[in-house]
């Protein structure tokens, strides 16, 4: 490469950030290729499996000659699936349990990054199980686990440094989603919105090609290029209209409430299974089990209550399956195309109103998306409360289709739909609406809602009843789907620039305030703390035992007011004024841990010890390597701040 245009180019990467880390670049690129291949693997076979499922009790019932009976073999399946979930994370990795996200949350805010290889391929095969045996989850969370893993494992394997660690972290997560939905901006901006909190360009570069490579490389091995859910509106000539805006407004605050039962169900679901004294392995069963009931019940009341029209349209069934098993993805298809609802929209001009026919049929098809809503909602409960392994993005989808359907249909019966209007729209609004106010994430959700469906006619809408969802959802509950079970752990949930900066730093690379050569302990006279408090100027006195072991602090606070009564000072041991409920630091913790712990007990500190936690002595208790000083935590966060 000739001098100048390397000069160029180097001169380039310094202007994005990327004078010493430009091969997170190359890194994203091959995390996204890595993960593009494995989200193509992962679908064939969830896909597979799901197949091969929906088709064992039709067929299983035929050979045996069960006839009605074989509604009996439901929920078996589901709970085969469960068991094999339950024994793979039970014996293996016991973080491959639930819907993903928030363990990748807990691994970037904890453990700087670290996702054990175990635990993404425990992963692939509990959510095929769980999945494909009929469990009502989705793919996103697990691919988004197992892409996350990948560049956790890139990161460790090629000794990255601590700071860059979430960025591949967010890379992997970002290939995950961008290749299971063949939506590359709704990837990047997930992985920006909710898992990172971070939108500087150093952040965005590499998980912006890693993105475009997985979804590349999904497309290259599919060799199509298709949105998930094709948008049928513009084939129904749809246009927006000022008139439905008050539909609209209406939607999103009922979306949002939606997505609050959902996500608090969901939380106390899992409270309430983790209370049930069985072996861990048997509680997704057991969530199986109640899952395949309430699909038993469904059919049975569908089958005896539903019109003969709406069950052809394949709403509610596919063969003997329940819509709400699974993903679910069949029926979000169905309720987007218009044609659907044709006959079920009341003429407003009509003088003697809707005829009995059409409130029939509107009043049929509403009453089985609520029944589908209110399944789909209860069966994720049972599925994923359990302990069953899936995301809770597709089931959002599928309760956003449903709920959003239903309201369309009722202003149609209603005679309150605008001309040129279809319950379609509104099915296709309720999706980006009730994802965004489970999510907490009105960007994320609006860019996904465009990609899956690739319909500009109603992103208006989309924009205003998912911003309107976040809203209420927030209003209603401060914490979004994934937060609620960290800020249950004590995981301290913020965002914006501030706390990724705070996360992205070791507290190994902040300014030691060095201990006084000579150790303390806690039988020296306290004329000896005063001494070396006042030669080496450190607020603070470390004491130790015999073994060098930490033991405590002095604080300079309690030692001013011990010199008070200076007669006194000869009297007075180290162990008298000796503090052993003070916070400790480690090198291996971040600079928001250390911000958390000044603000808590150690608020009327001027310093916390940092202790080896690696090299414990003899009694298994660590040695104190130095004090980290308040001011020193703060100079730290500025300079990067600044340099990011």
């Amino acid at each position: 490469m000739p001098g100048e245009t390397r000069l160029q180019l180097r001169r380039l990467l310094s202007r994005l950030g990327f004078e010493r880390d430009w091969y997170l670049i190359v890194l994203g690129a091959l995390i996204g290729t890595a993960t593009g291949l494995g989200a193509v693997g992962f679908a064939w076979a969830l896909h597979t499996v799901e197949h091969l499922s929906r088709q064992a009790p039709v067929r299983l019932g035929e050979r045996w000659g069960l006839g009605p009976w074989s509604l009996a073999l439901l929920p078996i399946l589901p709970m085969l699936g469960a068991l094999l979930t339950g024994l793979v994370v039970h014996l293996f990795a016991s973080d491959a349990r639930g819907h993903g996200v928030p363990q990748v949350m807990e691994a970037l805010i904890r453990r700087a990054g670290r996702i054990p290889l175990r635990v993404g391929l425990v992963k692939v095969a509990a959510s095929i199980f769980t999945v494909g045996s009929g469990g009502s989850a989705g793919a996103e969370g697990p691919i988004i686990q197992i892409g996350a893993t990948a560049g956790s494992v890139a990161g460790v394997r090629l000794r990255v440094s601590r700071e860059h660690m979430g960025t591949l972290v967010g890379c992997g997560a970002a290939a995950g989603m961008a290749a299971i939905f063949n939506a590359p901006i709704a990837g990047v901006f997930f992985v920006l919105e909710i898992l990172l909190r971070d939108f500087s360009v150093r952040t965005f570069t590499p998980i912006v090609v890693s993105s475009v490579f997985a979804t590349a490389t999904a497309q290259a091995a599919l060799g199509r290029n298709e949105a998930i859910f094709a948008s049928q509106m513009q084939a129904h000539d749809y246009t927006y209209s000022l008139a439905e805006l008050p539909g609209y407004i209406v939607l999103g605050v009922v979306c949002g409430l939606l997505a609050v039962g959902y996500s608090r169900l969901l939380h106390a679901a899992e409270d309430r299974f983790a209370a049930i004294r069985i072996h861990p392995v048997l509680r997704p069963v057991l969530g199986a089990a109640m899952l395949g009931l309430l699909g038993v019940g469904f059919v049975v009341a569908f089958t005896a209550l539903a019109p003969e029209h709406l069950a052809a349209r394949g709403i509610a069934l596919h063969g003997q399956t329940p819509a709400f098993f699974a993903n679910g993805y069949d029926t979000i298809r169905t309720l987007l195309d218009p044609g659907v609802y044709a006959g079920l929209a009341a003429d407003a001009a009509e003088p003697g109103g809707p005829d009995r026919e059409t409130v029939t049929a509107a009043a049929g098809m509403i009453l089985l998306l609520v029944a589908l809503t209110l399944c789909k909602v209860v069966g994720t409960v049972f599925t994923l409360g359990s302990g069953g392994s899936g995301g809770v993005f597709a089931p959002s989808l599928f309760m956003g289709a449903t709920a959003g359907g239903a309201y369309g249909a009722a202003l149609g019966a209603a005679g309150l739909m605008p001309a040129g209007g279809s319950p379609a729209s509104y099915a296709l609004v309720g999706m980006a609406a009730v994802v965004a106010g489970a999510m907490h994430a009105p960007l994320t959700a609006i860019l996904i809602l465009f990609e899956l469906t690739r319909d500009v006619y109603v992103l208006l809408p989309v924009m205003l009843a998912a911003v309107l969802a976040t809203v209420t959802a927030q209003l209603a509950d401060r914490d979004s789907i994934y937060t609620a079970s960290l800020r249950r752990k004590g995981f301290r949930i913020g965002g914006g620039r501030d706390l990724s900066v705070l996360r992205r730093v070791p507290l190994s690379s902040v300014r030691l305030t060095p201990l006084p050569p000579e150790p303390v302990y806690p039988s020296d006279p306290l004329r000896k703390l005063v001494a070396l408090h006042a030669y080496y100027d450190v607020p603070d006195c470390v004491v130790v035992d015999e073994s060098g072991a930490y033991v405590g602090m002095v604080t300079g606070r309690d030692m001013r007011t011990a010199l008070i009564d200076r007669e006194a000072v000869p009297l007075l041991l180290v162990a008298e004024l000796l503090r052993t409920d003070l916070p400790t630091l480690s090198p291996t913790e971040t600079l928001d841990s250390a911000v958390e712990k000044f603000s808590g007990k150690g608020a009327d500190l001027a310093t916390l010890a940092l202790l080896d936690d690696s090299d414990p002595s003899g009694d298994g208790r660590p040695r104190p390597i130095g004090l980290i000083s308040r001011s020193a935590v703060m100079q730290h966060y500025h300079r990067a701040l600044d340099e990011s």
